[in-house]
């Protein structure tokens, strides 16, 4: 099967982002987003999904982090939605539970066709590094509207914000390169009674 591959480049006002991302990899990543702990985010999602992710990101982190990680979101979702292509063989659902010490967390994804974010994270603390705990979920919104999935995302347990915020890019990782896996017993199949997503 030929690598799922695709580059997306987004530029604003605000920012200037290129995303290139292999879903077939072997989860190398370069990034550069000029937040530390979103970088390190980021990796967990190129190492844990199996994904080669390429981000440079150039926003006004003068101001805040804000439209950088939301638009990284974006980019990144829109690279998603065009490497795979019309989904056919996909396995179309994923789900990952992932523990880091007292943290647990859950992803579950819809390759549905039909953006939703549905998120439930009580973040012990508003910053992270340079990150601010809010912007996971503008993250997530970005990439599930660009994208075009489902996604359920709780943190079950965590009384440390770094390990909460972990164990959900993780679980959001794993439960990607579940969805995205082909599924031998329906190649070349689109997953849907109706016939497309």
């Amino acid at each position: 099967m030929d690598h799922r591959i695709a580059e997306v480049r987004r530029d604003t006002k605000e920012t200037q982002i290129r995303v290139r991302v292999d879903l077939d990899g072997t989860g190398e990543a370069a990034l550069a987003t000029g937040i530390g702990f979103f970088d390190h985010m980021l990796d967990q999602i190129a190492r844990h999904g199996l994904i080669d992710l390429e981000i440079e990101a150039r926003g006004d982190l003068h101001i805040d982090g804000h439209h950088t990680v939301e638009d990284v979101g974006i980019t990144l979702g829109q690279a998603v939605a065009q490497a795979v292509g019309d989904k056919k063989g996909i396995t179309r659902y994923g789900h990952a539970y992932v523990p880091l010490d007292e943290a647990l967390s859950r992803v579950v994804v819809d390759f549905s066709g039909r953006p939703g974010l549905h998120m439930d994270v009580p973040f012990r603390a508003g910053m992270i590094g340079a990150f601010d705990t809010q912007l996971a979920y503008e993250f997530f919104q970005g990439f599930s509207n660009h994208a075009l999935v489902t996604l359920h995302i709780d943190n079950l347990k965590g009384d440390n914000a770094h390990h909460q915020c972990e164990t959900v890019f993780k679980a959001f990782a794993r439960a990607l390169r579940m969805a995205l896996t082909p599924d031998p017993r329906s190649a070349g199949v689109i997953p849907s009674t109706k016939g497309s997503l």
